[in-house]
């Protein structure tokens, strides 16, 4: 029986086309909502679920990820220095201090499957978070994985996080097909990767939550390249469907789908309008752009 979940996988290791030539040199991840960058958030979601080791699944690109959770001993040095004491504590603060990082390096870009299959000698026998740092997930209680943390406390099997999208975009999610419609949990019968939306089963879209346990790994082993020629975590959740159950879990909380441009500026904007320091100023100036439009 599983009693806790420790370690998350972030696969971080992709080229962020979708925004060239903005990520030419950086990763897509580090891209700043406000005044933190996209990984953040999600490193700070696992860190309040009580993930202690974030396994990050970087590629040739990505270096300024690993930067980015190190210590900065010039930069600490430079705030103390100008007595900035605030920004220094916030910059020390960006991990706890007992939250270990951990950068594997993805050789080749064989997709999400072989992502999460890079981190199997670091996770082992345990049960693991997979979060995309893509999707900012916002919450007022507990966060989305955190939710998930506790619901598979209690079902002891693999848990996919899952929203209700548009019947016309299934071609951009994993869609499953889930036993029964009463209540936020469900168990899941099949999960196909973009489906076309005449075939797709359901308009259940899974996004970038997975608490997965660690028999997902021989799955993604025994699994062949899928659409788009790649492994693909999908077709082995598939896989272990046929051994385990797998749940579907409807979480609570506002996705920001930070891998389109369009995504990207809503989830921006709304974070400003809650930022403790720019949110009234901020209003103040989007209620003027709309008087004089």
């Amino acid at each position: 029986m599983y009693r806790q979940v420790k370690k998350a996988v972030f696969p971080v290791a992709g080229l962020g086309t979708r925004f060239l030539p903005a990520t030419k040199a950086s990763p897509k991840e580090m891209l700043p909502v406000v005044d933190k960058p996209l990984i953040q958030y999600a490193v700070e979601e696992a860190v309040a679920a009580g993930i202690e080791v974030m396994i990050f699944i970087t590629g040739r690109t990505k270096q300024s990820i690993a930067d980015h959770f190190d210590k900065a001993y010039e930069l600490e040095t430079e705030l103390e220095q100008r007595q900035k004491y605030n920004t220094l504590a916030t910059v020390r603060n960006i991990v706890p201090a007992d939250v270990a990082c951990v950068h594997i390096r993805q050789a080749q870009a064989l997709g999400l499957g072989h992502a999460v299959l890079c981190a199997k000698p670091v996770v082992g026998d345990e049960p693991f978070a997979v979060i995309l740092a893509d999707d900012l997930i916002d919450n007022k209680g507990p966060g989305c994985i955190g939710q998930m943390v506790d619901v598979f406390l209690e079902e002891q099997a693999s848990i996919l996080g899952v929203e209700r999208v548009a019947p016309a975009a299934t071609q951009s999610y994993g869609i499953v097909k889930t036993a029964g419609k009463a209540g936020s949990l469900a168990r899941i019968q099949s999960i196909v990767e973009k489906p076309r939306p005449e075939e797709a089963p359901s308009n259940l879209g899974v996004v970038g939550r997975y608490i997965l346990t660690p028999s997902i790994f021989d799955e993604i082993e025994s699994t062949g390249r899928g659409a788009g020629g790649e492994i693909q975590l999908t077709d082995a959740i598939a896989g272990l469907l046929k051994k385990e159950s797998v749940y579907a879990y409807e979480f609570e909380g506002t996705r920001y789908d930070c891998g389109s441009k369009l995504g990207y500026l809503i989830a921006t904007v709304e974070h400003a309008l809650q930022h403790q320091e720019l949110k009234d100023d901020f209003r103040r100036y989007l209620m003027q752009l709309n008087l004089e439009g």
